[in-house]
């Protein structure tokens, strides 16, 4: 998109190419979260294949904050 504009060669050669590496990483951790959702899409997405636990039950849950001192 920008390869052929001088400010963006400059700017890749001080900080390096941010949207490539962005891009990679995005991809990478796709890639992580495609492998450990196998399971649970293999199985349906309703229950965890046999033989695994499901994930524990919460044991706390967020309440409201109380409220702050009033702003006059």
């Amino acid at each position: 998109m920008f390869q052929d504009s001088p400010i963006y060669d400059r700017l890749i050669a001080e900080r390096g190419d941010i949207p490539t590496q962005v891009r990679r990483e995005a991809e990478r951790v796709s890639r992580e979260v495609e492998f450990a959702m196998q399971p649970l899409l293999q199985s349906g997405g309703h229950a965890p294949p046999p033989g695994r636990p499901g994930p524990p039950p919460p044991t706390w849950q967020r309440g409201a904050l109380p409220p702050g001192p009033q702003q006059l």
